[in-house]
């Protein structure tokens, strides 16, 4: 128990440093931890780190995947929801069949594992996504399209990891009967457990007004939906990437702006402390593993880059021709190498075939240890950190050069608009109030006088570089809260003011600062 916490605090503050220098040298943190945590597990005397099935799947993936759902538009998900699906069952059946057969030929495996590492592999994983997309400036369709494939291709992936493992132990055969009804069990049990512990979450917490209660509810759901769902043998992570959706678009209507402040800031922390544990924890196993296996094959760093290239080739032989057959048929356009080179791109593995790997069972029916085993395990995890590096350090370098990445005037000019629009809307209701004397009028005249010069100051430099006299404005702002933040802590040094009350102000002040956005 000890050498755990330890290793999860070894592993948060390598994370902390990690995530420093990511940001200064503008890189994916998650690729970076990856070769830290490979790093460090090569350095002798490194206790070999174990990684059980629970700890990535119940603990680590839920709130992970929960995350990346809510970041998902509900409107940007409709208007992909086509590509999404032949991404999600097409991409991964041929991507599953590519692999077995490429670990057929290169590696010892048998059949029956060989497929087993198809499976596993065949889906991309929707926290690398996320954790890596968080960082480019992709239009919103393609940020909605690379990310709902992630999301929604595991019910494929884990249906063809079962029969997989029927074959690999029982030498079981394919049932086509079974093998639909099955599939419709994880992902319709999956959508329908979603579905309801959302609506049990929106029902609790649109009654709940103490924020911590909230917080705890919103934590909790995830786990919610994802242990529901496995109890009843449907897939979690449909569960819990539903749940979140439907969520997501009730953010504004369940709660209010100060808990959505909270929970904001809670669930960044809970995000970034479990990303960088399990993207460590990969890194960290690679070495382990591969010390772990006396006698192993050699060559495993040359098919686990074979296997990796072929995941590369099939995704691209699968997306190039969708992406033309969309294009001219929806848009009328000759096809067009940028989105498509993009989309291939993006699909890195990570959490969710580390998860499905590490479920694989040691013994096979009879009680036999399951041969091979550790060898699909290691293939599994350096292809993961094959994919995070390589693809992981070029995927924005890729967008740039695409040409695709949505430009920082035209992000200016859409947020200037609606500031505009939303001001104008706040004085049109001064107007209204004014009229039906619902009001004090000084207190109106104060507020349009307020509205006025914001929308003033909005018109003037609307779509250009943050104003000059903008900037100024926010920095004496920021001067004087900073002033009153002093006179705050006077009075309560002095014995002038309660605990309580500076708490109380200081939550006030906080918040009005943190309306202003980063000092530059």
């Amino acid at each position: 128990m000890t050498r755990a916490v330890e290793t999860v605090l070894f592993l948060v503050v390598l994370a902390t440093v990690v995530a420093t220098f990511a940001r200064r040298w503008r890189v994916p943190a998650p690729s970076l931890l990856v070769i830290a945590g490979v790093i460090v597990g090569s350095v002798p005397g490194v206790p070999t780190i174990v990684v059980t099935p629970d700890i990535v799947s119940l603990v680590v993936l839920p709130p992970l995947l929960y995350a990346a759902g809510e970041e998902l538009p509900w409107r940007d998900l409709r208007a992909v929801w086509r590509p999404v699906s032949a991404l999600a069952v097409g991409l991964v059946l041929v991507s599953a069949a590519a692999v077995s057969a490429v670990a057929i030929a290169l590696t010892p495996l048998p059949g029956g594992m060989a497929f087993v590492l198809g499976a596993v592999l065949a889906s991309t994983d929707p926290v690398a996504v996320a954790a890596l997309a968080r960082r480019l400036a992709l239009p919103p369709r393609v940020q909605a399209l690379v990310q709902a494939e992630s999301l929604f291709n595991d019910a494929t992936s884990l249906l063809l990891f079962r029969v997989a493992l029927s074959v690999a132990i029982a030498g079981g055969t394919v049932s086509w009967g079974h093998t639909t009804a099955e599939f419709a069990v994880l992902a319709g049990g999956g959508i329908t457990v979603g579905a309801v512990i959302a609506a049990g979450a929106y029902l609790v917490r649109r009654r709940t007004e103490d924020p911590v209660l909230e917080t705890v509810v919103a934590l909790v759901t995830p786990y919610a939906a994802y242990v529901l769902a496995e109890s009843i043998h449907a897939s979690g992570v449909t569960a819990v990437v539903v749940a979140s959706i439907i969520l997501g678009t009730q953010a504004t209507r369940m709660t209010t702006p100060r808990v959505r402040l909270q929970l904001s800031a809670v669930f960044d922390t809970v995000v970034f402390l479990l990303e960088s544990a399990v993207f460590g924890l990969i890194g960290l196993q690679l070495p382990a593993l591969f010390r772990g296996l006396a006698g192993i094959d050699t060559r495993w760093p040359l098919q686990a880059l074979a296997i990796a290239a072929t995941l590369m080739v099939v995704r691209v032989g699968w997306v190039f021709p969708l992406a033309a057959l969309w294009q001219r048929r929806h848009q009328g356009q000759r096809p067009s190498w940028r989105v498509p080179a993009v989309v291939s791109w993006a699909g890195t593995r990570g959490v969710v075939p580390l998860a499905a790997a590490l479920s694989i069972p040691l013994s096979a029916g009879g009680g036999a240890v399951l041969p091979n085993r550790d060898l699909v395990l290691l293939l599994t995890t350096a292809v993961i950190v094959l994919t995070l590096v390589v693809q992981g350090f070029t995927l924005a370098p890729l967008v740039r050069r695409a040409g695709i990445a949505v430009d920082v005037a035209d992000v200016r000019q859409e947020d200037a608009t609606a500031r505009l629009q939303l001001a104008n809307a706040g004085l049109s209701h001064l107007d209204h109030l004014a009229e039906s004397e619902a009001a004090p009028e000084f207190v109106i005249v104060a507020l349009r006088s307020a509205w006025l010069d914001r929308i003033e100051r909005i018109q003037e430099h609307k779509g250009s570089e943050p104003p000059y006299t903008a900037s100024v404005y926010r920095q004496l702002r920021r001067e004087l809260l900073d002033v009153e933040n002093a006179e705050l802590d006077r009075l309560y040094h002095d014995g002038t003011i309660s605990d309580n009350t500076r708490r109380r102000i200081q939550r006030s002040l906080d918040l009005e600062h943190a309306g202003l956005g980063d000092a530059p």
